[in-house]
């Protein structure tokens, strides 16, 4: 299918539907995603929790052209105190969000963005193992498939491209509203195309968004250039503990934020997702780590390699996942069994 795309003075422009030839993802599965569409009502859309501009950024764009197709749609998230991130906020269709207690309990279509993982999922992992048909669009090395069907590029930057395939594949055309979603999601996977995963794909996805008239100096902003004053202070306070250990592992540099730092300065746990990108710089650490408390008392562990070791096999060992440079996990001891169980795993990959 030959997607309708359109610059900002209205011509349309060709580009055809997939990544390429060395696309992993079957035509068969494709086939199958647009089938299990065609056929239903309604839709429900998730991605994962505290998401992020590739995760609710996806979800949206795909939710946009299922609503122009007439198909009832419910689009969630499984966090317990439900809101979207502030930086996130400037992202069109969030009338179509509902909270985890108004989606549907056993769903009979529902498809998941950028989720490696039902525990992923929060409080609609539960939803997403009832569901009768489970659609899996993500791009994360550890995703092992956990649906009833996978739309699965582990080679794709970020999980907007393969939401940017869905939408062409069902007859959808980007606007501006589409596009300023699946923007915020390939920018934020490819740390604003600094990252290695940015090839010429992704530039020639980003021309696309950008002829439907974005104002991507508005969309930088809103992603990077604003903060609460507080997150100055808890800055500060994250900053003035961070440790630098060396070892097998070429230098190891990380700190952590209790949930007490957050609410002194009055800050919600989403305010820190760029924190790991700051601690990240040290010159003398090949591995960067971020403990994160959040309000359940749990610490979500960020983790970041410059290229030398597989952060994504650490974290798949400690109960997460993700990219080899980039991944994740939860844990549920203190900081100090936290970073010895990291240190023993780090260890077994140096």
């Amino acid at each position: 299918m030959t997607p309708d795309v359109r610059d900002r003075a209205g011509r349309p422009a060709r580009v055809e539907a997939g990544q390429g030839d060395d696309c992993p993802i079957p035509a068969t599965s494709w086939d199958r995603a647009l089938h299990l569409i065609g056929q239903a009502d309604e839709v429900a859309l998730a991605c994962h929790v505290t998401p992020d501009g590739d995760a609710l950024g996806s979800m949206l764009a795909v939710a946009f052209v299922l609503r122009s197709m007439g198909k009832r749609v419910v689009a969630s998230f499984g966090d317990r105190q439900f809101a979207v991130p502030r930086l996130l906020r400037f992202l069109p269709g969030q009338d179509m969000l509902v909270p985890p207690e108004a989606y549907p309990a056993a769903p009979e279509l529902m498809i998941v963005f950028d989720s490696s993982t039902f525990e992923r999922l929060g409080l609609l992992g539960t939803n997403a193992a009832m569901a009768r048909e489970l659609v899996v669009v993500d791009h994360h090395p550890s995703n092992a498939g956990f649906g009833t069907l996978s739309l699965i590029d582990a080679q794709a930057a970020a999980t907007a491209m393969l939401a940017e395939q869905l939408v062409y594949r069902l007859g959808g055309r980007l606007d501006r509203d589409i596009a300023t979603c699946l923007y915020a999601g390939l920018v934020t996977d490819t740390g604003s195309f600094r990252y290695s995963s940015t090839t010429p794909a992704v530039h020639q996805m980003a021309a696309r968004l950008v002829a439907t008239g974005l104002r991507t100096d508005e969309i930088a902003r809103e992603l990077w250039d604003r903060s609460p004053f507080g997150y100055l202070k808890v800055l500060a306070g994250a900053l003035e503990r961070v440790t630098l250990e060396h070892g097998p592992a070429g230098g190891l540099v990380w700190t952590y934020v209790t949930r007490v730092d957050r609410a002194a300065h009055g800050l919600p746990y989403s305010e820190l997702e760029g924190l790991i990108d700051i601690v990240r710089r040290a010159d003398e650490a090949e591995v960067a780590v971020v403990l994160k408390e959040d309000d359940q008392g749990d610490w979500q562990v960020s983790t970041r390699s410059k290229g030398t070791v597989d952060v994504a096999a650490v974290c798949v060992a400690l109960g997460g996942g993700g990219h080899h440079k980039a991944a994740g996990y939860t844990s549920h001891d203190t900081v100090e069994e936290t970073m010895a169980k990291f240190r023993h795993e780090l260890r077994k990959v140096s």
